[in-house]
Parts: C-alpha cells; structure tokens; sequence
C-alpha cells in the first residue's frame, strides 16, 4: 500500500516538472516562429526597396537614351542645313567641296552612333501609331505639289499635339489619334512635326531669299540696258 503511494508520488511529481519543460519548449517554438517572420518581413522590405531604386535608374536610363536619340536627330538636321544653307551657294567651288566633305564625314560619325529606345505598345497604340504616321506621310509626300498647303496642313497636325493655345485650326481626327498613341509615340510624333515645320521655315527663307536675288539681277540688267 505505501509502495503504490510512493509510486503515484513519483509519478505526480515527473508529470509537474515535464509540464514547464513542455510549455518551455512550446514557448521556444512560438518564439522561433516569431523571430523567422520578422526575419522574412525585413528581407522582403529590403528587396523591394531595391526595386523601387532600380526602377528610378531604369527609368533615368531610359530618358537618358532618348536624350541621346533626340541628340542625334538634332545633329543630322543641323549638319543638313548647312549642307543646303544659302552662305554654301556664295563660296569658292572650292571652298564648298572641302566643306561638303567635312559636313559627309561628320554625317558619317553621327550615323554610326545606333541608340534605340523600344516602346511598348499594346495592339491598339500599334494601329494608332500606324495611322498617325500615314496620315503625317501622306501631307509629306504632297509637299512639292503645294507647299504652302502642306504647311498649314502640318499646322494643324501640330496644334493637335500641343496643349498650348494653337495659332490656327486642329485637326481634330488626328488629335483622336494621336491620343490613342503611347505616350512617347506622342512626343516622338510631335519632334517629328516640329523638325518638318523648322525645315518648310528654312525652305521658305532659301526660296524668298533667292527670288530676291533674281529680282535684284534683273533690275541691275535692266537699269545697265537703259
């Protein structure tokens, strides 16, 4: 009888000292997991934090490369000009062939730069785009045939791409269109129509400046004839 005592004793005492060692050992596990979340908590803000860095650098390296695209056009437009300015048409042949192969070597370096900014585009900013570009095509092609008709035209095309106060009407389809556009094609179509406009300007000038020479030669032969 004492030994079945002694017994449920022991036995009594090894269950009450397993029982802090069991919520111990929960408590540790409890503790682990809360320690692993915190843990894959602060690695996942530390990644995203890079990501949002990395988008910024992609971002200003995007931009960065279509400075230099723009950088490009630029330089071929200037180098053209000069090529076909009026003060080339007043120097020695001499003078304008060592210039005209200065001005093709220069063409030639630019050309070799290839810089080229893909935009994304889904199915309807890919029509959208193909339509604006035929629709400013079409007034490009026409231009010999009336000029002064191909720049109101191209006007209109512009004031439909700029939110400033336009000085003339808009086209209003071509407005519709380029909205539907991808936000670079917008501004790559609106370079497009300011360098157009810039070259119609200079053509006019070279044109009124030459039509101002004739009229000066024939009053000159005229006033000698009398």
């Amino acid at each position: 009888m004492a030994q079945a005592k002694i017994s449920a004793k022991a036995s009594e005492g090894a269950q009450q000292q397993q029982q802090p060692q069991q919520q111990q050992q929960a408590g540790g596990q409890l503790r682990g997991r809360f320690y692993r979340s915190t843990s894959m908590a602060d690695r996942s803000s530390r990644l995203l934090e890079n990501l949002d860095q990395l988008e910024l650098r992609v971002e200003a390296f995007r931009d960065a490369a279509s400075a230099m695209e723009q950088e490009k056009e630029i330089l071929l437009e200037m180098i053209h000009n000069i090529q076909n300015s009026q003060d080339m048409r007043h120097i020695s042949e001499g003078e304008r062939e060592e210039l005209n192969l200065t001005a093709n070597r220069l063409m030639g370096r630019t050309l070799t730069v290839e810089v080229s900014v893909e935009t994304i585009r889904n199915a309807q900013q890919q029509e959208s785009l193909l339509h604006a570009t035929r629709m400013i095509d079409e007034i490009v092609n026409k231009l010999l045939d009336d000029l002064e008709d191909a720049k109101m035209r191209l006007l209109s095309l512009y004031g439909a791409c700029t939110s400033d106060v336009p000085a003339g009407p808009i086209d209003q389809k071509f407005q519709s269109v380029v909205i539907g556009c991808a936000i670079e094609d917008q501004k790559k179509i609106k370079r497009r129509l300011e360098t157009l406009l810039r070259n119609l300007e200079n053509s006019e000038k070279s044109i009124t400046l030459l039509e101002h020479q004739k009229s000066a030669a024939r009053q000159s032969c005229n006033s000698k004839q009398d």
